[in-house]
C-alpha cells in the first residue's frame, strides 16, 4: 500500500489521472461505436423489410396477372393400339393420364386446383363442364381461371374454349351420309385477354353464355420466384416493355447495403412501387373493360401490345411463352376410335370395307370416318418448346387449303385442327380452294358445315387448274399478312402456328416449314420422326428426306429445337409473308398441276436472298399416300417432267446437264414437249439479281455431289496404248501426255465425247469420223460409256444406231472407224483418267 501511495505521489499521480480517463473514454467511445452500430442496423433492416413486404405485394398483384393467361400445356401420348369399336381404354383413364408428362410439378397443382374448382361449382354453372371430364381437356379447354371479386366466394371454372355455338350430342364423324350438322344458337366467341377479338372467328363450342370478367386468361409463364431469376432478367433487358417485366426485373434484383441507410432513396422506390400498382392496375381493369365490350374487327388488341386502334392499351410490344391451345367443342371421350393419336384397328368383318373404300383417298378411309373430325393427338415437341417465348404482335396468317375431292373427315380433320390449335388473333382465316371436284358432298354440304365457322372462306375453281394455280388463287384472295399453305389431309399439332410466324417477325425473307410427321395410311396412328431431318434433291430433282451430318450439328452446337436450314422444302407446309411471296414472283404460273413447284420456289428463295428453314417446334402431321387419288388433266408423268425441266432451264444454269443426263434426255427435243416461254421467268431472275446454281451448291447444299462431267482427262485405247488427239480438226492417236491440252477430253453428261465446243462424231456416209460442233438435241452424237456391268462397259457405243456398234481404233493407230462391238477385242476399249460418275 505504501508503495502505491509513493508512485501517486507527484508526477506518478498525473499518470495515474491520465490513464483511468484514457480507460474511461475508451468505454465511452466503444459504447457510442455500439449504439451507432445498432442504429445503423435497425435502419438496414427497416429498408429491408419495407422493400421485402412491397416487393411480397407486388408479387401477388404479378401472379394474378399471370393467373389470366394460359397455363397448362397439352402433354403428350404414349401411343397405344385400340380397336374400332372394340377393345376401348379403361373408363378411369384420364387425358392427364393418357398424355405423356410434359411439365413440372406446378403443371400438377394447377390442374389440381382447377379440379377443386370444378367440384366446387358441382356443375351448377352453365359455364362449367362436369368434373369427371374436367381432366379430358387440354391446353386453352382446359385451364380454369379464378378471378378474385373482392369478397370471399367459391371459385369459378371458365372455360375458354366455348362459345356460342350449341351442337348436337352425336358426335360428327366423317362419311358424308352420316354427318350430323350442329344448329348454330350463337356467334359468341370467348378469347383470351390480349388476344384480338374478331365475331367472324369462333371456334366449336358446347355451351354458350355471356362473356364475364374471369374468362380473360392469359399465356402465364412459370410461377414468379423472389429469388433473382435469368429469364425474368433477360425479358426486363430486351424485348418486354410492360409494366410486369420491369417489376419482375426489380424482384430480381440483389438488395445492395451501405453504411449509411438511405432513407429517401427507400422512401422514392416505395412510391414508386405504389406507382407501379397503380399502372397494373389500370392496365388490369382496362382491359377487362375492353373485353366486356363488344368487340370490333377494327381494334386489335394483343397481349403486351400497345395497339394503336386502341386508346385504353398503355403496354408496349412484349413477349410471351407460345401458347399451347387446343380448344374442343366439349370433353373428349378418351375412349374414341383413334384418340390421342392412336394406332386403331378394324375387325377381320371390316376389312372387305376398308378394302372397298381404299381407292377414295388411296388410305383408310374408313377408319378415317370413325375418328372424331377434333381428336387430340400427342404434342410431340421438344420439352423446351413450351417455354419459348414469342412476340406478342406477330402477324397475321391465311390458311390456305387446295383440294380436289378430298376426303370428308380428312379435310374436316384438318380445318378443325387449325381451328382448335391457332391463336385466334393470328389466324385471319382459312381459306379452301376447291380445285373443281366432283365429289357432291364438296359442294353444298360443305358449305353448310364450313358456314358455322365465319373465318372459314371457300372459292371454288370453275375448272381443273391444278395445285400450283390453285394456291396463287388462293394466295390472291388472301387478306392475312402471311400465307400459310397446308395440305387437305394434314393434323396441325399444338403450339404449332406461332414458331412460324416469330421467324418471319425476326426476318421476312425466312421461309419456315413446320416439321411433317407421319399419321399412318393404314390405321391412322400419329407417329413421331427424327430429329434433325432436312429436305434435299436428289438427281434428277428428286425430293427426299435426310439427317443433318453429325459433324455439322456438333460444329454449330445445336439443340433439337433450333432452327434447320434446309435446301429444299417438301412444298405442302410452308409459311411466307404475303409482300415477299409476290417479290419473288409467286410461283412460275408456268408450272401445270403439280411437281417440280416445290424445287422452283425453293431455288428462288434461297438464291434470291432468302432462307428456308424447319422449325421443330412445329408440328404437323401429314398422310403420306401411295399415290395421287386424284386424275390428271394430261398425263402425270408427262406433266412432272415438264415442270422439271422449267425449273431446270431457268435455274440450274451450267448444272441443267445434270438434270438431263439423269434420263431425261428425250426433254430436248422440242418436238416431243413444249415447255413453254421462259422469258418472263429468266427476266424475273435479272431483276432479283439472284445468285447462281454454282453458288447455292456451295453455300446451301454444299454435301451435294454434282459434277459438271462425268469423265475427263485423257482417252486413253488399250489396244494401242496411245491416246487420243485432236490437231489441226482431225482425230489421231499420240504417246500419252497430261501436259498436252490437246489430248484432254470430256465425257458429258449429254453423253459426248467432248473437246472445248467440237464433239467427235461419225461421218454422215460409211464408218469413219470427223468433228461437230456440239448440240445437246442431237441423238447421234451420243456416245454409252461405262452406263453398265457388262463386258461392254469400257467400250464407246453409239446411241443412234440401231444395233450395237462400237468405235474403234485401227491397228496402225491412223484411224478410227464404228465395227460391230466385241467384248473381247481391246482396240475397242477405252479409259478416261478420271471417272466422277457412271
Amino acid at each position: 500500500m505504501m508503495k502505491v501511495r509513493r508512485y501517486l505521489r507527484g508526477s506518478g499521480r498525473v499518470l495515474a489521472f491520465v490513464f483511468i480517463a484514457s480507460v474511461i473514454w475508451l468505454l465511452f467511445d466503444m459504447a457510442a461505436l455500439r449504439i451507432s452500430i445498432n442504429d445503423v442496423n435497425s435502419h438496414l433492416l427497416k429498408e429491408r423489410v419495407i422493400r421485402e413486404r412491397e416487393i411480397i405485394k407486388q408479387q401477388s398483384r404479378v401472379t394474378q396477372l399471370m393467373k389470366r393467361r394460359f397455363k397448362h400445356p397439352v402433354q403428350r401420348v404414349d401411343l397405344a393400339v385400340t380397336h374400332a369399336g372394340t377393345g376401348p381404354l379403361p373408363s378411369d383413364s384420364k387425358l392427364a393420364q393418357v398424355y405423356r408428362q410434359g411439365g413440372k410439378k406446378q403443371d400438377q397443382m394447377l390442374r389440381d386446383k382447377n379440379t377443386e374448382a370444378l367440384q366446387d361449382q358441382g356443375g351448377k354453372n352453365p359455364k362449367t363442364e362436369h368434373p369427371k371430364h374436367s381432366e379430358h381437356k387440354e391446353g386453352a379447354a382446359s385451364l380454369n381461371v379464378t378471378p378474385k371479386q373482392g369478397a370471399p366466394a367459391k371459385k369459378k371454372a371458365v372455360n375458354l374454349s366455348l362459345n356460342g355455338t350449341k351442337l348436337d350430342k352425336s358426335r360428327v364423324i366423317g362419311g358424308y351420309n352420316r354427318v350430323k350438322l350442329p344448329v348454330i344458337v350463337s356467334n359468341t366467341t370467348q378469347v383470351p385477354s390480349g388476344v384480338q377479338e374478331d365475331k367472324r372467328a369462333p371456334l366449336p363450342a358446347e355451351k354458350k353464355g355471356p362473356t364475364k370478367t374471369g374468362d380473360v386468361a392469359q399465356n402465364a409463364p412459370d410461377k414468379t420466384d423472389s429469388k433473382p431469376n435469368k429469364k425474368v432478367k433477360d425479358e426486363a433487358k430486351t424485348e418486354t416493355g410492360t409494366k410486369v417485366s420491369r417489376l419482375q426485373a426489380k424482384e430480381a434484383r440483389p438488395v445492395k447495403t451501405t453504411s449509411k441507410p438511405p432513407l429517401k432513396d427507400v422512401n422514392r422506390k416505395e412510391a414508386n412501387i405504389k406507382t407501379q400498382e397503380k399502372h397494373i392496375k389500370t392496365v388490369n381493369k382496362s382491359d377487362l373493360d375492353a373485353v366486356k365490350e363488344t368487340p370490333k374487327p377494327t381494334i386489335k388488341l394483343q397481349a403486351g401490345k400497345d395497339s394503336k386502334d386502341n386508346s385504353t392499351a398503355v403496354r408496349k410490344p412484349g413477349v410471351h411463352k407460345v401458347l399451347s391451345l387446343d380448344a374442343t367443342r366439349a370433353p373428349r371421350d378418351p375412349n374414341a376410335v383413334g384418340q390421342f393419336g392412336q394406332a386403331a384397328l378394324v375387325g377381320s368383318n371390316e376389312e372387305v370395307e376398308v378394302r372397298k373404300r381404299w381407292d377414295e383417298g388411296h388410305f383408310n378411309v374408313y377408319l378415317s370416318d370413325q375418328i372424331p373430325v377434333d381428336r387430340a393427338i400427342p404434342d410431340t415437341r421438344p420439352e423446351m418448346c413450351a417455354q419459348n417465348l414469342v412476340h406478342d404482335d406477330l402477324p397475321s396468317t391465311s390458311v390456305i387449303f387446295c383440294f380436289v375431292d378430298e376426303v370428308w373427315s380428312t379435310l374436316l380433320r384438318s380445318v378443325h385442327s387449325v381451328l382448335n390449335r391457332s391463336p385466334p388473333h393470328l389466324l385471319k382465316e382459312i381459306i379452301l380452294v376447291d380445285d373443281f371436284s366432283t365429289k357432291e358432298y364438296l359442294k353444298e354440304q360443305l358449305d353448310t358445315y364450313m358456314s358455322q365457322f365465319p373465318k372459314v372462306r371457300i372459292i371454288r375453281l370453275k375448272e381443273r387448274q391444278g395445285l400450283i394455280r390453285a394456291r396463287l388463287a388462293g394466295a390472291a384472295a388472301a387478306k392475312g399478312e402471311v400465307l400459310t399453305f397446308l395440305d387437305s389431309h394434314v393434323e396441325c399439332n399444338v403450339g404449332w402456328l406461332e414458331p412460324l410466324l416469330e421467324r418471319i417477325y425476326q426476318d421476312r425473307r425466312k421461309v419456315p416449314c413446320p416439321v411433317i410427321e407421319v399419321i399412318s395410311d393404314k390405321d391412322m396412328s400419329y407417329m413421331l420422326v427424327d430429329n434433325f431431318q432436312r429436305g434435299i434433291f436428289k438427281w434428277p430433282l428428286v425430293f427426299g428426306w435426310s439427317a443433318l451430318p453429325e459433324e455439322y450439328i456438333k460444329k454449330h452446337n445445336m439443340s433439337i429445337s433450333d432452327p434447320i436450314r434446309c435446301p429444299v422444302m417438301a412444298g405442302g407446309l410452308f409459311s411466307i409473308e404475303k409482300k415477299y411471296f409476290y417479290e419473288l414472283g409467286a410461283y412460275d404460273p408456268g408450272l401445270d398441276v403439280w411437281g417440280g413447284e416445290n424445287m422452283e420456289i425453293s431455288f428462288k428463295i434461297w438464291m434470291c436472298g432468302g432462307e428456308i428453314e424447319i422449325i421443330p417446334c412445329s408440328r404437323v402431321g401429314h398422310i403420306f399416300r401411295g399415290q395421287n387419288p386424284y386424275k390428271f388433266p394430261k398425263d402425270r408423268q408427262k406433266t412432272v417432267e415438264r415442270n422439271l425441266a422449267r425449273v431446270a432451264e431457268v435455274w440450274l444454269d451450267e448444272y441443267k446437264d445434270l438434270f438431263y443426263g439423269h434420263g431425261y434426255h428425250h426433254l430436248l427435243n422440242k418436238k416431243l414437249i413444249d415447255i413453254g416461254n421462259l422469258t418472263e421467268q429468266t427476266e424475273l431472275r435479272k431483276k432479283l439479281k439472284c445468285n447462281s446454281f454454282k453458288w447455292y451448291l456451295e453455300n446451301v447444299y454444299p454435301d451435294m455431289v454434282a459434277p459438271l462431267v462425268k469423265a475427263e482427262g485423257l482417252v486413253f485405247n488399250r489396244g494401242l496404248r496411245k491416246c487420243l488427239s485432236l490437231q489441226k480438226g482431225s482425230l489421231l492417236f499420240e504417246i500419252c501426255d497430261l501436259s498436252k491440252q490437246s489430248q484432254h477430253f470430256n465425257y458429258t453428261w449429254m453423253r459426248h465425247v467432248r473437246q472445248q465446243d467440237l464433239c467427235v462424231a461419225p461421218q454422215g456416209k460409211g464408218n469413219g469420223f470427223a468433228l461437230q460442233s456440239c448440240d445437246n438435241t442431237k441423238t447421234e452424237l451420243r456416245w454409252f460409256h461405262k452406263s453398265s456391268n457388262s463386258a461392254l462397259a469400257e467400250h464407246l457405243i453409239a446411241e443412234f444406231v440401231s444395233h450395237h456398234m462400237c468405235l474403234e481404233a485401227g491397228p496402225q493407230g491412223g484411224t478410227l472407224h464404228l465395227n460391230p462391238c466385241e467384248p473381247s477385242n481391246s482396240f475397242q476399249k477405252w479409259q478416261f483418267t478420271h471417272y466422277h460418275a457412271q
